[in-house]
């Protein structure tokens, strides 16, 4: 006897409320040939402030401090994690008075026990700014890092100059040039923007983060991850490529449970995690607000047998991503400094290309901002189970927020990285000439100026 699997399910009231699509054949949907985003002129403009020489400056201030490893000096005004970090969290003060008391920046303090990598207790500090969404009743919140502290070839010395450049002031330089631009302006949601510390002792200021985040109950959305954006030459290939960046995506979901698993192997699912739709989302309007910029998908969470603060995240369920360079220069990263027959060894901000991580930094913030700005997701996104050639998707509007003008119903061919077909939907449901056995869909919300939402993958429902 065939046992019908436990996830065909669906409420009364979502089936009512998608009922009516039968014999409605007019509604039938057909893709446009042209897969388009709407460019919104207010993020363009933003865009356009992000600067190279600010990104510079930045950077130069970190390096100052000598070292800014999670177990050097704290007192130091001039040397230091400690002189950083309150460096950060000023900065981030000034960037909030123009945000109309929006913004507001702090130290989160935590405390680290002894472990492999910290030798007694240690008190760490992240560095944060949040800006306040305009709606009362949005709760949603979004997450961009970079981890403040650096490190020299033993990961213990907290000694020796450690100038940290690249990994990783370039990513604490993206999340402030953002956090300077965007608190100029308003979003519903909540935005925060966070300089962890202690990565390179072990994900501390980034676990601590999303394990306080889980707790409260926080509706995190999203986490975009910057670490290790500012070189564009490859050690040994000698190869110079500034013009793109990876993106690295979990596949099956750290905290995925049986029943989801059952979903994901009935649906081919793999390549649809949460983080992966979120990987996308990053490359669609990324690309799309610098088109002479490619935004490379590695599936993979993270580069081979290494890791990153967003990893914290996605083992608490949220969708998180990390931003690479393309190429990465390892005689400049986890090194002291030296030279050795005539090779400079150390991660040094002359290095850097400023250049290129100005439009790493344009990438994020279309990213960040089409979210921060789009109306909820759509709920309970189901495909009908039928035997048919067609496919029927259902959904229901947002609990919460402005209404969406529309919907997108997004489809792709199995074996493509990328939605390659768009479909405009005003109803909460679409019959579809494209067969479920051969396609892949999702949904998402649409306000008047093309902020879309998150897409959301369908489950199968009767």
């Amino acid at each position: 006897m065939t046992r019908q699997p436990i996830f065909f399910i669906i409420t009364a009231l979502m089936f009512f409320t998608c009922s009516t699509e039968t014999n409605k054949t007019e509604q039938e949907q057909k893709p446009n040939t042209v897969f388009e985003v709407k460019i919104d002129d207010e993020i363009q403009s933003m865009i356009n402030e992000i600067s190279p020489e600010s990104l510079e400056a930045i950077i130069e201030k970190l390096v100052s401090f000598g070292t800014r490893h999670s177990l050097s000096e704290t007192q130091s005004d001039t040397f230091g994690i400690g002189a950083a970090r309150r460096w950060v969290k000023d900065q981030f003060e000034e960037y909030a008075k123009e945000s109309n008391g929006r913004m507001i920046a702090e130290l989160d303090p935590y405390i680290v026990e002894p472990s492999n990598r910290i030798p007694y207790p240690v008190e760490m500090k992240n560095a944060m700014a949040t800006l306040k969404g305009t709606d009362p009743n949005d709760d949603r919140v979004f997450v961009i890092s970079g981890h403040l502290d650096s490190r020299v070839s033993d990961v213990m010395d907290s000694a020796s100059i450690s100038p940290g450049a690249n990994d990783d002031a370039s990513g604490v330089a993206i999340v402030m040039e953002l956090a300077k631009i965007m608190a100029k302006r308003a979003f519903p949601s909540t935005i925060i923007f966070v300089a962890v510390q202690g990565e390179e002792q072990g994900l501390f200021g980034s676990t601590h983060l999303a394990n306080s985040l889980k707790e409260d109950s926080v509706n995190v959305v999203a986490m975009l991850n910057n670490d290790i954006v500012g070189n564009s030459l490859s050690s040994e290939t000698n190869i110079k490529n500034d013009s793109v960046v990876r993106v690295f995506s979990e596949s099956i979901p750290s905290l995925e449970t049986e029943r989801e698993g059952r979903i994901r192997q009935y649906t081919g699912r793999e390549n649809d995690s949460p983080a992966r739709l979120l990987a996308r989302y990053a490359k669609e309007f990324g690309e799309a607000y610098n088109p002479n910029f490619s935004v490379k998908l590695i599936y993979r969470n993270d580069r081979y047998l290494r890791g990153g603060d967003h990893t914290p995240f996605v083992k608490n369920g949220y969708s998180a991503i990390r931003f690479c360079e393309i190429n990465e220069h390892f005689e400049r990263q986890h090194q002291d400094l030296r030279e050795e027959d005539g090779v400079q060894y150390g991660d040094l901000e002359e290095f850097l290309d400023y250049g290129y991580m100005a439009r790493i930094a344009s990438v994020n913030l279309a990213a960040l901002a089409n979210l921060a700005l789009a109306p909820y997701k759509p709920q309970d996104v189901g495909l009908k189970t039928s035997l048919s050639n067609f496919t029927t998707l259902i959904w229901n509007h947002p609990s919460k927020g402005v209404k969406p003008k529309s919907y997108e119903v997004l489809v792709r061919d199995t074996d493509e990285p990328m939605w390659s077909k768009k479909i405009m939907v005003q109803d909460t449901f679409a019959t579809l000439d494209f067969s479920k056995d051969n396609y892949l869909f999702s949904v998402r919300s649409v306000d008047s100026k093309g902020h879309a939402s998150l897409p959301v993958f369908p489950v199968p429902v009767r």
